[in-house]
């Protein structure tokens, strides 16, 4: 009995590290150029998995406090609290999220996205290209 226990016990703590791997929750995004921390997104999933990201915090304040730069209905909207993950779903038997948009909200561009967690989930890698062309950034588990 004191070994069933022991193992319920275990088991019930090792479920939240095997839930991690996945992108759903705080980061902090690291700049690819500059290495420094620039803000903690929150990415949540909807009913069917679909993934979304939003900007929650800013640790650098931006020079520009509304997206400008973009033109669709974030136009001209606060980048605290800006939608910048949209529509990134699970690709079948693979730990990577794709066919999503990820918003640079600093040129308003839209990058095809691809979110695959690393080190068990306390990192992410974000890959955000447009045809050849992108850039990679490894994001922190903040939660």
């Amino acid at each position: 009995m004191k070994h069933a226990l022991t193992a319920i016990v275990l088991g019930a703590m090792a479920l939240p590290a095997l839930a991690q791997s996945t992108p759903v929750g705080l980061w902090r995004n690291i700049d690819d150029k500059t290495g420094q921390a620039r803000a903690e997104v929150r990415i949540k999933a909807d009913v069917h998995g679909v993934l979304s990201g939003v900007i929650e915090r800013a640790i650098i304040a931006s020079p520009e406090p509304l997206c400008t730069a973009c033109t669709d209905d974030r136009k001209d909207k606060p980048k605290l609290g800006l939608e910048i993950i949209r529509g990134a779903k699970k690709a079948e038997g693979k730990d990577v999220w794709e066919d999503g948009k990820i918003l640079d909200p600093d040129n308003g561009r839209n990058y095809t996205l691809r979110l695959t967690p690393l080190e068990g989930g306390a990192r992410l890698e974000v890959r955000g290209s447009f045809g050849p062309f992108g850039r990679t950034q490894t994001w922190v588990r903040v939660q």
